[in-house]
């Protein structure tokens, strides 16, 4: 059974530590980011915009809802280190810090949440896989455990089978999402030089802002396929003993 099983920490360590680390280094960089005033002056919210504009993608100035505008829509969000890109609504949402915030860190991480809107203008392939996939990690994460933990109690390998086949697929969809991530990063660094909106010697903090959040993607993966790892150990595939 799954129950208190010390094994499932023994597989986990490895991720559990590394997000350790991740949460320390972003904090750590976005702390001395945030203090660090970006020579341009602009907000995060501009300088998402003006990356766009400069790419070529409109940007939507109207506040309220409308399917009839084109371009993509820069909000407000309320939360700490909530921004985020939805790629069926072309809505890039941004915390206060950085919607309004004019430093270093909040420039990086609103030009971050711009590369996705980026991706997603040049349908950048694995952006329109990470999409598809979706509904089904969505499907997974809620029920794979359910369905695992079910099929131990009712000893039915199939169903313990079916539940490992449903976690599989949020595996699938964290080692997709790691290169999205990556390559948002990257196209964020050059258009902030490329822009103009900060200068080569402050792109090294940014650099370090964005390297660590994409530690913490980093950390979701291995978690995710120790996870998977420990499930196959379990139900007897990797040569554990089904309990």
């Amino acid at each position: 059974m799954l129950f208190f099983d010390p094994m499932y920490f023994l597989f986990l360590a490895p991720g559990i530590l590394l997000a350790m680390w991740a949460q320390f280094r972003v904090h750590s960089a976005y702390s001395q980011a945030s203090r660090i005033l970006a020579q341009s002056g602009v907000s995060g919210a501009q300088a998402a915009a003006a990356l766009l504009d400069s790419a070529g993608v409109s940007v939507n100035t109207t506040l309220e809802d409308s399917p009839g505008v084109r371009g993509v829509r820069i909000q407000a969000v309320q939360g700490f280190m909530t921004d985020h890109y939805v790629p069926g609504q072309r809505i890039l949402r941004l915390s206060p810090d950085v919607y309004n915030g004019r430093s270093l860190a909040a420039l990086g991480i609103a030009a971050h949440e711009a590369g996705h809107a980026l991706q997603d203008a040049q349908r950048y392939p694995l952006l329109v896989l990470r999409n598809g996939l979706v509904p089904l990690a969505s499907i997974g994460s809620n029920l794979s455990w359910i369905i695992i933990i079910a099929g131990f109690l009712l000893h039915m390998v199939g169903l313990v089978y079916l539940g490992i086949f449903a976690f599989a697929l949020v595996v699938l969809f964290q080692v997709v999402n790691l290169p999205v991530e990556f390559d948002a990063s990257r196209r964020a660094r050059l258009a902030l030089v490329h822009t103009g909106l900060i200068s080569d010697e402050e792109e090294r903090t940014v650099a370090n802002v964005l390297n660590a959040a994409a530690l913490t993607y980093v950390a979701a993966t291995l978690t995710s396929i120790l996870t998977l790892l420990y499930f196959l150990f379990r139900s007897g595939i990797l040569g554990g003993r089904s309990r």
